[in-house]
This record gives structure tokens, C-alpha cells and sequence, in this order.
């Protein structure tokens, strides 16, 4: 494990001359992570990151080993062997039971066609199943149920002790790439460029369940890649093409769309950029994530942020990085942060623009005129109406350089800091460098109190 100090920011590496990507100075105020630790272990590239309580969390990738490491200290905890092949998904799997006391779990799916539960504390493989025709792609955990699901070529239900309770028949060679849970124990599937809702119906034995099929959403034209949940209301589907549709979660019917984050003339209101050429795959829908009020898109090299009431984009950064964005998440205090395949990880603010008086809507051929009354009734409403309509903008206002490769994705530890991985089989923690500061003085400060060798005046 390595500690680094960072001295600030630098230029973005391997950018053309006329590259309409932001950059930010030396100086990075707002950018309180200026400490990093570098942790090795792995020997392939690093695909994922799970938290698994507030201070723990596990690494998994294409070597098919699982890292359990501190979030504090970067102290490996656990090295987990028992995938052959590349680890294709990964997810938390505790014990919803109260009486009992927790117990923190990890399900890992492998292209060996096997799926490993992990014990967090001991590090022990608890049980592994090798029953599969096809490579797992996507868990899910089911808590209210009890149950877990796993998506490949079928889909298929297991509860706790990994007995299997029910599936479904072959869906797809290319298998299912990601799965949602939906109220009224109903389940979304993205296969191919297919939405495919399913139900869970308990059945006469005990903790039995039969699925059930009842819908076939194909409104997407290329294939699904990204498949977020935002509330029990409404989930949100992204493609290959970078369309983006919003769903009921009750109906199952589009209640909005947005199929145009690359073109500039749909989104004038946003920040204005050199617009680039772009090919399909740099219009791609990688990753999505959401709050309350919002979904953050990570399109191509771009981010966008698409309220959910208003149905439309409020701000972009169109270039927020070099290559691909491949994840994205906002964090508490109106910050995003993206990864992407050019490896940086940048930190964004957004803001809310100050208002410039609307200018005058025009209203047709009687407008050019200037004839009758109804036309500068429409201009005041529709002046009122921009007026009334808040515009923002994405601020950079951090750049973190460490990785040289891919970002693949990160998790957010709050005051613990950030955790990446990379294919340059890297993980690294950014830490906070005056609190890292704080605490290495505090714990000088206790152990010269100790060894007596500071005089303390009352």
C-alpha cells in the first residue's frame, strides 16, 4: 500500500489541441482530496466495488478474485479464492432476520458458471452453486422476499440456504444485462434491447415461488445497457444509441423520453460547447443514477442531468471527459462525480445559472407584423414562463489523476473518502489530506500524552 500526497491538479493527458474538454487549475479549492493510498492485490483489471458496511467494502474482477479491504487504512482484510474465471457480478447479501445477529454476506457470479456466497467476517466460502448453463450476469436481492435472483440465460429465484425455487426458460443467448426490482413483487429485465416485466407468485409450499411473465416493453431501438430504479413510482432505462426512457413502476407505461443528449439544438439553454462529431458508441447510455428529483446520465464522454418533473435535461457537460464516462453518481451536497475510460475522475458542482431577461417568442405571421392582441399576450406568457424556469450549470471543480487506465467505477465513504478501481488492476482510496492531517497530529498528540513526554497544563 502506497501514500501519495498531491500537489494539485494538471493538464489532462492525451488531449488534441482545439479539445473543448473543461480543465481546472493548480489550484483545486473545492477539491478536498489531495491524499491517496494505492492499494495492489489484483492481477487483471478491477470491474467492481461493493460496500459492504461503513467502513469495509470488496473488490472483484477479471482475475476472479474477491479483495475484502478497510476503508479507513487500506488494509486488505481477506483475499477470497474460488471463481476460475473472470467475476461478472457482484452484490451485498445480509441477513434481513432481526433476531438474529447481522451477518455480512457477499454473492459473486463468475463466467466458470458458478455463484459463491461469502462470509465477510471470517472470509470463508459459505456455499457455492454450479448449476448454471450459462455466465451469470446480474444479482439482485430481493430483502422484502427473502430471495435473490440471478440473470443470464434465464432467470432464475433462490432463497437463503441457495436452494432454487423457481425459473424461467431460456430468454436469450445474450442473456439478461440487468435487473430492477418493481413494486407488487415485480421485476424488471433488460435483454437486448427488450424490457421484460416479471412477477413473483407465492405459491401452495412453503417459501415457494413460481414466475411469472406479463409484459414485453420494446420501445428501445438498440440495446439496454443501464436499468435504475428511482423510486416506487419510476424506474429509468438507458440504451446503446442514447435513449433515455422513464417508466411507471406500477403500469409499466413511458411516461417520458429523451433520445437526443447529443444534439445541441434540442438543449440550447445548457452550457455551450464546441460541438464534436460523435459516433453511436459515444452516444451510449453507460451508467445511470438518480435521487428524488433528478437522473444523471452518463452519455459518451458526456454527463446530463434530466429532471424528472420538468422532462427535460436542465444541465450538461457534453465533453466532461476525454473517453467514454462509464459511471456516475451524485453526491449529497449537489456534487456529481464521473469516471471514464481516459482515466480521470472529476468532480462536478451543480449551479444554478443567473437569469438574463427572456427575449421575445416569436408567434408566426401575424408576429412579424405586429397585428393583433393575442401575440403579445403569448410573448408575456411564454417571457414568464422562461423567467420562471431555473437553468443550471456543471462546475469541474475537481480533477483527480492516479489511475493510468480505464476507471471502471468508485464508492463514496463520506468522510472516509473515495474508493476507485481501475484496469490498471488498481484500486485507490482518495483521502480527505487536512483531515488525514488532523488525525495524524491527534494520534502524535496521544501517544507523546502516553509516553509521558508532553507536560499537560490544566
Amino acid at each position: 500500500m502506497l501514500r501519495w500526497l498531491i500537489g494539485g491538479g494538471r493538464e489532462p493527458q492525451g488531449l488534441a489541441e482545439k479539445s473543448s474538454i473543461q480543465t481546472i487549475g493548480e489550484e483545486q479549492i473545492q477539491n478536498p482530496y489531495t491524499e491517496l493510498l494505492v492499494l495492489k492485490g489484483h492481477q487483471d483489471i478491477v470491474r467492481f466495488l461493493v460496500q459492504i458496511d461503513d467502513c469495509r467494502f470488496a473488490s472483484a474482477g477479471d482475475d476472479g478474485i474477491v479483495f475484502l479491504w478497510n476503508a479507513q487504512t487500506g488494509e486488505k482484510l481477506f483475499e477470497l479464492h474460488g471463481h476460475t474465471h473472470k467475476i461478472t457480478a457482484i452484490t451485498p447479501f445480509s441477513s434481513s432476520d432481526a433476531s438474529e445477529e447481522e451477518n455480512h454476506l457477499i454473492l459473486t457470479a463468475s463466467a466458470d458458471r458458478t455463484v459463491i456466497v461469502w462470509d465477510c467476517t471470517s472470509g470463508r466460502q459459505v456455499q457455492k452453486v454450479s448449476c448454471f448453463h450459462s455466465t451469470v450476469k446480474c444479482l439482485t436481492v430481493l430483502q422484502r422476499l427473502d430471495v435473490w435472483l440471478s440473470g443470464g440465460s434465464d432467470l432464475c429465484v433462490w432463497n437463503r440456504k441457495l436452494d432454487l425455487l423457481c425459473k424461467t426458460s431460456h430468454l436469450s443467448d445474450a442473456g439478461i444485462s440487468a435487473l430492477v426490482e418493481l413494486p407488487k413483487n415485480c421485476i424488471a429485465a433488460a435483454v437486448g434491447k427488450e424490457l421484460i416485466i416479471f412477477r413473483l407468485i407465492a405459491s401452495d409450499e412453503s417459501e415457494g415461488w413460481n414466475i411469472l411473465e406479463v409484459k414485453r416493453l420494446a420501445d428501445h431501438q438498440d440495446n439496454i445497457l443501464s436499468l435504475v430504479s428511482v423510486n416506487d413510482l419510476t424506474f429509468v432505462t438507458g440504451s446503446h444509441v442514447g435513449e433515455l426512457i422513464i417508466w411507471d413502476a406500477l403500469d409499466w407505461t413511458k411516461q417520458a423520453s429523451e433520445c437526443n443528449f447529443w444534439d445541441s439544438s434540442v438543449h440550447p439553454d445548457v452550457q455551450s460547447e464546441i460541438k464534436l462529431s460523435q459516433s453511436p458508441n459515444e452516444t451510449s447510455v453507460q451508467h445511470l443514477t438518480s435521487d428524488e428529483e433528478c437522473v444523471f446520465a452518463a452519455v459518451g464522454k458526456g454527463i446530463y442531468v434530466y429532471n424528472l418533473q420538468m422532462k427535460r435535461v436542465i444541465a450538461s457537460q457534453r465533453t466532461a471527459h476525454d473517453s467514454s464516462v462509464l459511471h456516475i453518481e451524485k453526491l449529497p451536497n449537489r456534487q456529481l462525480i464521473s469516471c471514464s475510460e481516459d482515466g480521470s475522475v472529476r468532480i462536478w458542482e451543480l449551479r444554478e445559472k443567473q437569469q438574463l431577461p427572456a427575449e421575445p417568442v416569436p408567434t408566426g405571421f401575424f408576429n412579424m407584423w405586429g397585428f393583433g392582441r393575442a401575440n403579445k399576450q403569448a410573448n408575456q406568457a411564454a417571457k414568464k414562463m422562461q423567467e420562471n424556469i431555473p437553468m443550471y450549470f456543471l462546475e469541474l471543480v475537481g480533477d483527480l489523476i492516479g489511475h493510468s487506465s480505464a476507471v471502471q467505477m468508485f464508492l463514496y465513504f463520506g468522510e472516509l473518502g473515495l474508493a476507485t478501481c481501475s484496469a490498471d488492476h488498481l484500486i485507490i482510496l482518495w483521502k480527505d489530506g487536512e483531515r488525514e492531517s488532523r488525525l495524524r497530529s491527534l494520534t502524535l498528540f496521544q501517544k507523546l500524552s502516553e509516553n509521558g513526554d508532553l507536560q499537560l497544563k490544566l
